[in-house]
Order: C-alpha cells, then structure tokens, then sequence
C-alpha cells in the first residue's frame, strides 16, 4: 500500500494532471490510495467568492462564473466526448449547489465558518471526481471515494481536529472492502461526527494524505508538488539553495513550521509513531531524487540541514517591574492568547523576569495588544506593568538540525554572519532540543540573511561579493575588464564569486538583480536608465544584497560624498577617489568610525601608488605596534612620467600633453602639475600613520608659473606651458648642471608635511626612478636608519584597477 498526495499546481490543468495520471500508472504497488488538492488557484476563488457574497457584492457572480470555467474546461479537455454527459452533469450539479450556498450567504449579509468550510470544500470535491473519472477512462482499475465519510472531526471548523479513531476505522473498512486498485480522494475535506462539512486548515492534503497512510499501515507517503523537495533554504529567494536527500522527521517538522511551505506542519505526526516515510518528488521532474523523510539517519558532521523564515511576523511584549518573582504572570498572558486563539511560535524572556516577548501573526497583532492589556488592566493603571508593546513588520529566520546539539559556534556563526551584513536582530530563541535556533529581524533583511546564512553553512565556502560600480572609464573599465578575466580562477581557488550588479557613468545607469554579464556591458549601459546617485545609492539599499561593495571609480566630489550613506547601511568602500581621504580631517574620521560601527571596510589603497601596497603596509606597521617617524616619497606618476621624459629637446608642454593622453594624468592635469594630487597623497599617509593634519598645513612649493595655475580650463592651461617654455628649460638646465634629476617630492616628518619640486643627486634613492614610479621611505622606530622602501609603477589604468581589484579581494578574504 502507499498513499500519494498531489498539490494544487500538480493538478492545476489538464496538461499537468496528465503527468499525474503517468506517475499513478507507473507506481508500482498492490494498492494505491491518491490524495488530491483542488484545482490550482480553486481554493483563493472560492474564499473570495465567500468573501464577495458576505459583504453582498455582485462580484462573487463573476468570480463563481471563472470557478465554472476552471472545472468544465478540464473535463472537456479530459473527459473523451462520448463520456462527457455524466461528469459534466455531475460537476454542473454540485456547482448549483455551490451557487446556492454563495446566494444564501449575499442574501444574509455574513459568511460563518461553518457556511465558510461548506463552500471551500466543494474545490477538493470537484476535483477528486473528475481525477477520478479521468484515471478509470485511461484504463485504470480506479475508483473514488468522498473524503467527508472517512475524515472524522470535531465540530470546529477551518481547522479542525481530528478524531482519530473514528478515522482509522472508517479508512480500514473502506479499503478493505474496496474493489479497486486505485482509490481517489480529496484532501483537506472531512466532516464532523454531526455530518457537517469541516476543514483541516490550509495545507491541510498532506495531513489527510498522512492521516490515511498511518491508518492504513502504508509502506510510504509520497507527496508531489513543484519542486524536487525539500531544500536547504528556499529556492525562490537563495538561487543557491539545493535539495536535501535525506532528513528526520524532527527536522522536516521544524522546516515546515518555519515556513518550508512545501510541507505542511501537521502532516508528520500521523506518520511518525508508525515510521512510515514520507518522500517529498517534483510532479513536473519525477526522475528527481527529492526528499526521503525518515527516523534520523543525518550523516554525520551534517550540522545545518536547513535555513527557513516565517514572513508577516509581530512581537509583543510584556515587561515591568511587577512581573519580577510574581508566579502566574507567565500563566496568564499565554492563557489569554490561547482563550482568543492567537497562536504563539516564538518564545523569549528574559532571566531577570522583568519581561515576556512572543511572536504572533503579524494579523494577530492589534487584537492581542488589546486582550493583553485587558488581562492586566489592574497591574497597568498601577505602573506594575508596561501596556503591551507591539512591532510589526518583522520575519522569523531560523536554523534547523538534528545535529546541532552541543555543536559549538553555531550560534556565534549565525549571528556574527548576521551582524556583517547589518542584519539586525530583535529577538533570540533556542530549544533545550538544540535543534533549533531562531531570530526575529526586520522582514525587509530576509533574503540577504537567508543568502548569507546558506552562503555560511553550505556553499563550502564560496563567498559571493555583490559589486556596484561607479564610473566606468579609463580605470573602471580596465577594473571590469579584469573582474570578467578572473571570475574563474576567484571561484576555484580563492572561493569568491564576484558579480558586478550595478554600473553607471555620468549619463546612463543600469542595474541586474541575477548579474551584470561582463561581455556585455557596454551595452546594458548605453540602454540604461538616466544616472542619478541618489537613486543609484537607493537601488543598492533597496536590493539589500549581502557582501555588497560600492566601488568608485570616479575623482568626484559629489560621488564622495556619498560615502557615508553606503557604510552607513552596512555597504563596503572601495575607492581611487583621493577626495574623502583627503577631505576635512573630522569627515574622514566619521568614515573610518562608520566603517568600523557597521563591519563595512572603507578601503582606498588605490590613493598612494595605485596598485602598489604603500597604505597596506603603512597599516601593518602602525598596527604591529611600530612607528612613523618620517616618510618621503616621490607619489605623482604622472609627475615622475612627465620630468623623466622632459630634456632640452622636448617641449614641456608636450610631454604634459603626452602624459594626459596615456592616462597617467587626471583629465584636468592641473591637478597633478600644481601639486594638489600629492599634497593629497601625503595628507592621506600622515593620517594613516595616526597624525591628525588638514590639507592647509602642507606646504606646497609650486613649479607653475601663477598665471598657469589661474587658468580656468585645459586650453587654457596648455597655452600657458608654451608660453612658458624657457622657464621650464632654465629649471631643466640648473639640474643637468648638477648632474641631478628633477623630482616632485613629498616629505612628512615632525608634524609637518611639505611638496615640491626637488634636484635630486646621483645616489640617492629617488635618482634612478624610471618611468611613471613611485617610491616610498618610511623611516620609523624598527627602520630609523634603512628605510622600508616601496617601489613600482604609480600610475596608469592598469595599474590602478589592479589596486582596486585587491582590495575586494580584500574584503572577500575578511
């Protein structure tokens, strides 16, 4: 014997109860009991149909007209046409007498459970029929049975209890005495000892399916639906999720009471005293695996099974001084949600006594807050107790194993892989079973805390970066250029896939929830929405991805300014902009507070020396306890680039001209050739080095003549360089007659800072940098003597994307 439950999109259509019919005939088994839903989208007709004729609306008409639809439609398309008469006659009849119930309800003006549970029923009835009829015209030994004459319960209804050994009996009779080799029935239906139609609660197929399989002693339960199992979060919201072989009933029960919808709760106790397994298959891929629900037999070192949530989530509290060391207050503030049927699924309270809190429906909410403070009006008007506190808008999200059990860290782990992704927690609870631990969060966090948490638990390891690019130019599209080269070797040996989700320019944005693909981007772009950073940096919080990094590219003031906002909301920095680091001292302070207040790095090595790791190591040595006692350098590139390849044979203005062209300038190279960029540069390292300085204290020796510096634009400014062509070859002139080289120099020491143009003689450090190099001496206590030096290329777009490139790598690895 075994028992097979088909859900409401199995059988939603003539197309998919055809490959129910294929999976029934290809069952091999003595007997088969198939346990069907209604329609699917039947059951929401109908209660809105109810709905409409209780508030005697003429609109219950056209939803029942669609429900009539549904059902003869699928007999016409199942039914062969010379056998059509009977069921449709059949079908017909019951729906007149469902639009009888639904007039009875308009004309009185109201709807009761019991009218409600009468009218719901008719969606499983109908459908078990025509399943039925359909499965016997195939050539099928079946038969069918109503649900009501087996399915016992109380008087309650929409989710009533079932009076299990009336139900037993009735179902050993019925199938014993049955003729047939297949029986078909409806879930969900059953009827009170009076008769009366009743309901076992949403969901509820599985219970009977369960129900009938315990009374039957079945060899297995299989339940179909739309996915292959149950999987290790949901689907629907972590792409990554994948299906569990196997799993214990206590562990199956606790995913489906928090929100593992392809279960539904109850369905597992009828089953589990009789260990009968239950296997939960895919209708639309039946050759999958799914998952076998049995005793527990979870392979060891299996932890985590599953990560699930409950949406539409409030909490209540109770708190005050008069509940400390007072016996029954406990008592009486369950007992009261009990009396009103409020259904209590999360439980904390604190040691002290001084307060309960629970989490209810979210629908509960307002009327529980009222019953509470009915309960205790005495202890409230006494200022004993607080009134009830109620928030809304939450979810809870829980960790599910049988293995759990004194597993330490796993609490730590969950929580601290919140935390990081500026997931805040309400509420905390944990079962002595260990089985579970649960935390209450803001609903809006659900699916970066179920993608980060099953990134933790079972992704081995790969850690997805969400990346939002800003500017795509010289620097940004070599960084993008370099992301798509790479994507392969970060994913198999550093464990980090990295997606780009957002990218923009100053005209054009564009955004992809699943992935910016690399090769196309360009063109995602070109038809992207008008940018707009206030709704970029929205479009970032909305999505709310976990590991999310915003990466600018860009030398904007305004693009920096935005940086607060970011690491505010938990999202990481990565710059080459110099402008924030360099900003107000007290401004740069907040960044680096606000970085370390939401676990969001603020990282910006890209500043000095592009690529090379001059800030890194300048961390490392602050951090090993070291200390800077002077630093000199040489950081322009562009500088470096323009005096190495400046002689009397070239013009100085067209080796600045050279210079912007190649990239190794910024588009305005003003701001490299008056000094601004490496008074920046410097600034930035004696901050790092733990020194508070403004931009205003560094003294900035200018080369430029004055008129070249008040040029308003490039043209402009490249006129003043021929203008000033013999000032420029006197300056190269006195050098070579010293036999020295020209190099802009940037120096820090005793509090003060300064920039220049410097002759550098033969043997020093600085002489022999070739190209576009920067070079660094930190001299400190470990190296007052021997600098620490730092040497390489300083500038270019290559380079300079490399560095940005290193830092995510950086945060991947955090």
């Amino acid at each position: 014997m075994k028992v097979l439950k088909f859900g409401g999109t199995s059988v939603a259509n003539a197309s998919n109860i055809n490959l129910v019919k294929n999976i029934v005939a290809n069952t091999t088994t003595d007997s088969l009991v198939v346990v069907v839903s209604a329609l699917g989208g039947v059951t929401d007709l109908l209660l809105n149909a109810a709905y409409l004729a209780s508030r005697q609306s003429e609109g219950y008409k056209s939803v029942l007209k669609e429900i009539e639809d549904r059902h003869l439609d699928t007999v016409k398309d199942l039914i062969n046409i010379n056998a059509q008469s009977k069921v449709l006659s059949k079908v017909k009849s019951e729906l007149n007498t469902l639009e009888t119930l639904l007039e009875g309800a308009y004309l009185i003006g109201e709807i009761t459970p019991k009218l409600s549970d009468k009218i719901v029923s008719y969606g499983e009835l109908l459908s078990a029929y025509i399943i039925g009829e359909y499965f016997a015209q195939e050539g099928l030994d079946s038969g069918h049975v109503d649900s009501r004459k087996l399915i016992i319960t109380d008087d309650s209804n929409e989710k009533a209890t079932v009076n299990f050994k009336l139900t037993n009996a009735n179902c050993k009779n019925h199938f014993a005495a049955s003729t047939h080799k297949i029986v078909v029935m409806g879930g969900f239906i059953a009827s009170s000892e009076k008769g009366n139609s009743t309901t076992l609660g949403r969901g509820g197929s599985d219970y009977t399916a369960a129900i009938v399989a315990a009374a039957l002693d079945a060899e297995v339960l299989e339940i179909y639906t739309d996915v292959s199992g149950m999987y290790t979060a949901n689907p629907k919201l972590v792409k990554q999720a994948k299906a569990i072989p196997h799993i214990s009933y206590e562990e199956a029960m606790e995913l489906s009471h928090f929100g593992a919808k392809v279960l539904y709760p109850p369905t597992i106790q009828p089953v589990l005293s009789k260990g009968i397994s239950i296997h939960i298959k895919n209708t639309f891929r039946p050759e999958n695996t799914g998952t076998l629900i049995t005793k527990n037999k979870n392979e060891k070192g299996k932890t985590v099974r599953g990560i699930t949530h409950v949406g539409k989530m409030a909490l209540l509290s109770l708190e005050g001084p008069g509940m400390v060391g007072i016996p029954g207050i406990s008592k009486r503030f369950f007992e009261v949600l009990s009396q009103h049927g409020i259904s209590v699924v999360f439980i904390t309270q604190a040691s002290s006594e001084h307060s309960i809190c629970v989490g209810i429906s979210e629908a509960d909410i307002e009327h529980a807050v009222e019953i509470v403070n009915a309960a205790f009006e005495v202890e409230i008007e006494r200022n004993k107790i607080k009134p009830a506190i109620a928030e809304t808008g939450l979810a809870i999200i829980a960790l599910v194993g049988d293995n759990m059990k004194k597993h330490q860290g796993l609490s730590g782990k969950m929580f601290s892989t919140l935390g990081r992704n500026n997931v805040n927690i309400r509420a905390i609870a944990q079962g002595a079973s260990e089985r579970n631990i649960s935390a209450v969060i803001n609903e809006g966090d659900v699916k970066k805390a179920l993608n980060a948490l099953h990134e933790e638990f079972f992704e081995e390891n790969v850690k997805q970066l969400n990346l939002f690019v800003m500017g795509v130019g010289n620097v940004g599209s070599k960084f993008l250029e370099q992301v798509r080269q790479q994507h392969a070797y970060l994913k198999e040996k550093l464990r980090l896939n990295i997606r780009v989700i957002g990218i923009s320019n100053s005209r054009t944005m564009a955004f992809d929830e699943g992935g910016i693909s690399l090769d196309e981007w360009e063109s995602r772009l070109a038809q992207g929405e008008k940018a707009d950073k206030a709704r970029f940096f929205g479009t970032v919080q909305k999505l709310n991805y976990r590991n999310s990094i915003f990466v600018d590219n860009t030398a904007s003031d305004e693009v920096a300014s935005t940086y607060h906002s970011y690491l505010g909301n938990s999202i990481s920095v990565v710059t080459c902009n110099k402008i924030a680091c360099s900003s107000e001292f007290d401004n740069y302070q907040q960044l680096k507070d606000l970085a370390r207040t939401y676990n969001a790095p603020f990282l910006f090595e890209t500043n000095v020396g592009a690529g090379l790791p001059i800030i890194d190591t300048l961390k490392n040595l602050i951090a090993s306890g070291d200390k800077v006692l002077k630093i000199q350098a040489v950081l322009s590139g562009s500088l470096n680039f323009v005096f190495n390849n400046f002689n009397d044979k070239t013009t100085f203005h067209d080796i600045v001209k050279r210079a912007q062209e190649e990239g190794y300038t910024e588009p305005d190279p003003k701001i490299d050739l008056s000094g601004i960029d490496v008074m920046r540069k410097i600034l930035i390292l004696a901050r790092e080095s733990g020194n508070r300085l403004e931009i205003g204290d560094i003294k900035n020796i200018p080369f430029l003549p004055e008129e070249s510096l008040n040029t308003d634009n490039n043209e402009d400014f490249f006129a003043s360089l021929i203008k000033y062509e013999d000032r420029f070859q006197e300056m190269y002139a006195k050098a070579a007659e010293a036999d020295s080289k020209l190099k802009y120099v940037a120096q820090y020491e005793n509090g003060e800072a300064s920039v220049g143009l410097q002759q550098i003689p033969k043997g020093h450090d600085f002489y022999n940098l070739e190209g576009s190099d920067n070079i660094v001496l930190f001299y400190t206590q470990r190296y007052p003597d021997q600098p620490m030096i730092i040497k390489g290329a300083g500038a270019g777009a290559e380079v300079t994307a490399s560095g940005i490139f290193a830092d995510i790598i950086r945060i991947g690895n955090f």
